[in-house]
């Protein structure tokens, strides 16, 4: 009996994927703005969406926030976060219970700086921003995790004489107060493009490192809330670059994608750990295509089911890709395009949940770079 259920269980899960694979992708167009609306990020809790974008209509780059209250099927109007002197660029979001966290830098200061704003009622009004950072130097790319009410943020900062650096900030009264910076990474050359993940009590953050004499994926994590970190370990050992890493996490499982241009062109590649980063499989090469692929992003459902989406070169245009596996990442569905465009379709985010895939990109062929979502079941 016991193996009648499992084996009906595992048959529901790779169900679900293969739904998400086949069905057709509904699109929503979330802006009509006069400027470039770019570098969307998405989070999702519960029934709620939440989309955040910068967005130059203002007549500089301001942050700007869309939200659906009914699984995306509706979305209310966008609000406008940022009206500052500078530019306000670089979003990332995540969100907890009811609140929303929002994170960018910012110029108005003079020089680049962390920016945090909080949503206590689902994206409906948000407080006043905070400043994170206060430095003579840019602080930027900032990665948002949040783990009930523990925010952690991580960014780079080129305070370290003569190079890029990866910093760590959290709270532990969703974003009401800030603990002291800690510095991440210290080598010789620049450390670039952090992303971060949590489970529990587990921090994990990666980000592509130039001190070998070319890129390499790097990561870091910390048992205990941040509060110690063990030591780097080292992801890649590639004769071409490997950059802009996103991480996954479920439980013990971490998946890591980069792009990697060993293959000649870049591709795209993943990596996983089944002990919480302590040991590493071997990576996996997800792409095999003529040309460039792009600006991977992931994310994770029902615990087996892993979604990989990016953007590649296509006939003379950037098209969005997925591809998915039901088993933990130890076998892959054939890639799938999401975009047919005459324009541009870059800088893929993904999400999702029991019913649907969720993913938000920037496309030009209106005219200029607007926001759009698809999604499926």
């Amino acid at each position: 009996m016991k193996k009648n259920k499992t084996t009906c269980a595992l048959t529901v899960l790779l169900f679900v994927c293969l739904v998400s694979l086949e069905a057709a992708w509904d699109s929503k167009r979330l802006t009509t703005n006069a400027g470039i609306s770019s570098s969307p990020k998405i989070a999702l809790k519960d029934k709620y969406i939440y989309v955040a974008w910068a967005d130059d209509s203002p007549g500089n780059e301001e942050v700007c926030f869309r939200r659906s209250t009914d699984k995306g099927s509706t979305w209310q109007s966008m609000q406008r976060l940022t009206n500052n002197a500078g530019k306000s660029k670089n979003p990332d979001i995540a969100a907890s219970g009811a609140n929303v966290f929002l994170v960018w830098s910012d110029d108005t200061p003079g020089n680049m700086e962390i920016f945090f704003q909080k949503s206590g009622d689902h994206g409906s009004t948000w407080r006043a921003a905070q400043r994170l950072t206060f430095t003579s130097s840019s602080s930027a790319f900032p990665r948002v995790a949040v783990s009930g009410a523990n925010v952690y943020l991580v960014w780079l900062d080129d305070a370290a004489p003569g190079n890029q650096e990866i910093y760590f900030r959290k709270s532990i009264d969703n974003g009401a107060t800030w603990q002291t910076t800690k510095r991440l990474t210290n080598t010789a050359a620049d450390s670039w493009d952090p992303a971060i993940a949590v489970s529990s009590t587990n921090i994990y953050v990666v980000w592509h490192d130039e001190t070998p004499g070319n890129e390499e994926i790097y990561l870091r994590r910390s048992t205990d809330e941040g509060s110690t970190w063990k030591t780097a370990q080292r992801l890649t050992n590639n004769t071409g670059r490997s950059v802009y890493p996103e991480i996954g996490v479920y439980g013990a499982n971490l998946y890591v994608v980069w792009s990697d241009a060993t293959p000649g062109n870049d591709e795209i590649f993943l990596r996983r750990s089944i002990d919480g980063g302590s040991t590493w499989l071997a990576s996996q090469q997800l792409t095999n295509n003529i040309d460039t692929s792009w600006a991977p992003a992931i994310t994770i459902n029902f615990g087996t089911n892993i979604y990989v989406v990016w953007h590649n070169w296509v006939s003379g245009s950037w098209d969005i890709y997925l591809r998915c596996s039901s088993d933990s990442g130890s076998t892959w569905q054939p890639q799938q395009r999401i975009t047919t465009n005459s324009g541009d379709s870059e800088n893929p985010a993904i999400t999702n949940n029991t019913l649907y895939t969720y993913i938000v990109y920037d496309d030009d062929t209106p005219g200029n770079k607007e926001i759009f979502l698809k999604y499926a079941d």
